[in-house]
């Protein structure tokens, strides 16, 4: 997680502590390791114990897939990062991003298909190859949120323009795209959500944060 104040932490035992020295804005964890963005959208991966730089710019991160990485920049242009590089990194020279048709302001991958929402709060979601960075054509979820966060295990999760927060039931392997949204109750509007291993972690707007255990 990051403050308000561009400090990144990660939970140890009860209590956080701090992640490296560079401010960051954005963080995320994963199979393919931990990256973050700053306020600039520069790229970075945690590697030997801080962040170094990864060429790019992008404004939102996911570190969620097979060990691909995914993301966003300022213009909603869609990128990937092959697993090959993600795992080998840092390497000399410079990386290369796919790009991916399509806008998105924020996107998400789990380990059988990626999720993403657009600047109209529409939500998709596609199959992307880690290994190769190509994907299946974008299919259209009824609903309506500004944030989709994927669990490892598949779990999907978004957040409203309102800050409702809604889980995606009946996601198989025939049906990718689930069934249903059924909406998980609080009292706060959420600002932001993020779930793995049967929790799910939500900022809300006011700043305070909260362990939900499944």
């Amino acid at each position: 997680m990051t403050d308000s104040s561009s400090n990144a932490y990660f939970l140890s035992g009860s209590g956080w502590s701090k992640l490296g020295t560079v401010p960051l804005i954005h963080v995320t964890a994963g199979p393919a390791g931990i990256w973050g963005v700053d306020s600039s959208n520069n790229i970075y991966k945690f590697v030997g114990g801080d962040f170094v730089s990864v060429d790019g710019l992008l404004q939102q991160v996911d570190a969620g897939g097979n060990e691909q990485e995914v993301g966003v920049n300022s213009a909603d242009k869609i990128f990937c990062l092959k697993s090959s590089i993600t795992l080998a990194y840092p390497q000399p020279g410079p990386v290369a991003w796919t790009p991916f048709d399509g806008l998105l302001t924020y996107f998400s991958c789990g380990p059988n298909r990626c999720w993403g929402v657009n600047s109209a709060d529409n939500i998709y979601v596609s199959n992307v190859n880690p290994s190769t960075c190509s994907k299946t054509r974008w299919t259209q979820v009824p609903g309506a949120a500004k944030m989709a966060e994927v669990g490892t295990d598949g779990s999907v999760f978004v957040v409203s323009s309102n800050g409702d927060v809604f889980q995606r039931t009946g996601i198989t392997s025939s049906l990718p795209q689930g069934r249903d949204w059924v909406q998980i109750p609080f009292c706060l509007p959420v600002k932001h959500v993020s779930y793995d291993l049967g929790h799910l972690w939500v900022v809300f707007e006011i700043g305070l944060i909260l362990d939900c255990q499944q």
